[in-house]
């Protein structure tokens, strides 16, 4: 079996820290620099937004989709849920192809975690965990956000949980260009 083919794993990156999304990018360099086949899919970040990492990775070939809004309080609920429901699809029908050695879910933890609206049946459960369960064997995940939902964890082969010991937020410090974005 070649060095690509190996059984992929799931991967989890969660917690209230800073670095859950910048942590996957890590990992989206290093399998691109062995020439893995790499599509990273953010759950909560709008196309209407231009973000470093974006631009830096189509310089590397591969792609980046934004199949959100942006946060929940910034857009209505009815939004929200016709971007997961149509968002949901096109990163499942990806990882099922089984074209990808690499797939990032990113933020789809925090889209599971939304509690502000119902989400269930445009981005259920139970069909994220039978993907993770039934994907392509040599296909790795890794899902990032907030809130990782204990039966995704479950289902993890690694959960790095990413916790903020301290953060220039708290000082009123906002989001820094080519730091967060």
């Amino acid at each position: 079996m070649g060095e690509k083919k190996q059984r992929g794993m799931t991967l989890v990156h969660t917690g209230n820290g800073k670095g859950k999304t910048t942590s996957s990018l890590g990992v989206a360099l290093r399998a691109a620099g062995h020439d893995f086949n790499v599509k990273i899919f953010q759950f909560i970040k709008s196309p209407e937004r231009t973000y470093g990492e974006q631009i830096a990775l189509k310089k590397l070939g591969i792609e980046m989709l934004q199949l959100g809004r942006g946060f929940t309080w910034t857009k209505t609920p009815a939004e929200h849920r016709e971007a997961l429901a149509n968002g949901w699809p096109i990163a499942k029908e990806a990882i099922m192809s089984g074209e990808f050695d690499v797939i990032i879910l990113d933020e789809i933890n925090n889209a599971l975690a939304i509690e502000t609206f119902p989400i269930d049946d445009v981005l259920p459960l139970e069909d994220v965990l039978e993907v993770i369960k039934n994907r392509p064997k040599h296909v790795h995940l890794l899902l990032t956000g907030r809130d990782a939902h204990p039966k995704i964890k479950d289902l993890a082969d690694l959960v790095s949980v990413v916790e903020a010991e301290k953060h220039y937020y708290d000082e009123g410090i906002p989001a820094i260009k080519g730091i967060e974005y």
